[in-house]
């Protein structure tokens, strides 16, 4: 599951939300994941420099049946290269891997369920 870490997420742009919601609502996500035999990691990016090294590292360290790219990073305009560029970064390096998207932090876990 990859995504903004909490406390990089602008949440001018997330009414309703907050980083103890976000929070909560991924790992929610990893445990029911988790409790059916999924072996969840949560990657948090913290800046789009960094964010295709931060997956690279992450994805060359394991193999990964699913990747999740989070809401965040996808339908937020300012992160659309950031977006690209992760996708393309897990086509590159988790060449085998199924790529998901969830539409926010509660959704995580059915996002991966249609893909694994």
């Amino acid at each position: 599951m990859v995504g903004w870490h909490p406390d990089a997420v602008n949440y001018d742009k997330w009414p309703g939300l907050t980083a103890e919601k976000l929070l909560a609502g991924l790992e929610a996500d990893k445990s029911r994941l988790n409790s059916l035999g999924f072996d969840t990691r949560l990657g948090f990016i913290r800046s789009a420099e960094a964010a295709v090294d931060d997956v690279v590292a992450a994805l060359t360290a394991e193999d990964y049946d699913v990747v999740m790219i989070g809401a965040g990073v996808r339908r937020d305009d300012d992160h659309f290269l950031t977006f690209e560029a992760l996708v393309n970064a897990v086509h590159q390096h988790a060449p085998r891997a199924r790529i998901a998207f969830n539409t926010g932090p509660t959704d995580s876990d059915a996002a991966v369920m249609r893909w694994a």
